[in-house]
């Protein structure tokens, strides 16, 4: 998300092209050595803290919400990284229970205007974070593992619409992790029916509680992040609560 370089010069592509390569020169300090955050990666640990507090159960979107689409960009090599990051083939995905539930109303309500959610991703595991920092180590494009994130914390989505018929996706204006201002929910230089389904997005989704991502128009969180610990744990695992 580079807010002073137009977008007519640089598509995410090239931006990708530029700090992959080394090309794009780290002037912040960001790869220094880094204090590791607490983290649950221990399937005996997250089962007492959910024991402790049912909002922190973590739920496959599948189970409670029926037509929800997924892509799950990052167990396959279309993303912006090129190369998986989950397992290949992971069909599955999950948010913090609130989160879910909450996502779970926003899919009823779009499905009487006969839309739905496709999902990119919702919980990442810290591993994963890791790696995306030990390939880019820039806080533009993924987030410092001394913090975390809120995919980490089970309580941040990134999703768009489609049409249920036809199972296309609405008009959005750029593609999933496009790192461009064009991306961004202030950019107005695009066309009526671009800007009328970010706001159809947008509305719905903060409706429901979640909170926007200015630079990212696919990226959804939900409040209180901080209340939720952050997970390493396996998807895999995670399928033996359901």
């Amino acid at each position: 998300m580079i807010n002073n370089i137009p977008n007519r010069f640089y598509t995410s592509q090239f931006l990708l092209l530029f700090f992959l390569t080394g090309l794009c020169i780290n002037t912040t300090g960001q790869d220094k050595a880094y204090t590791k955050p607490a983290v649950t990666d221990k399937w005996d640990d997250y089962k007492k803290q959910v024991k402790y507090d049912s909002t922190k159960k973590m739920i496959e979107l599948k189970e409670i919400i029926p037509g929800i689409v997924y892509d799950l960009r990052y167990a396959t090599s279309n993303n912006f990284m090129r190369r998986l990051m989950y397992l290949a083939n992971t069909n599955h995905t999950f948010l913090r229970l609130p989160a879910a539930n909450a996502l779970q109303k926003v899919q009823e309500e779009l499905n009487k205007m006969g839309l739905g959610l496709k999902i990119f991703d919702a919980y990442r595991p810290y591993a994963v974070t890791v790696k995306f920092w030990e390939l880019v180590k820039d806080e533009r494009y993924v987030a410092h593992p001394k913090n975390g994130s809120g995919h980490n914390r089970g309580v941040a989505v990134d999703l768009t619409i489609i049409d249920r018929k036809t199972g296309k996706e609405k008009k959005m204006g750029t593609d999933f992790d496009n790192f461009s201002d064009t991306a961004h929910h202030s950019f107005t230089s695009t066309s009526q029916e671009v800007r009328e389904n970010r706001r159809l997005l947008k509305t719905v989704m903060e409706k429901y509680g979640f909170r926007s991502y200015n630079e990212e128009w696919w990226h959804y969180s939900w409040p209180n992040a901080g209340k939720f610990e952050i997970l390493d744990i396996d998807f895999k695992k995670l399928l033996k609560d359901l």
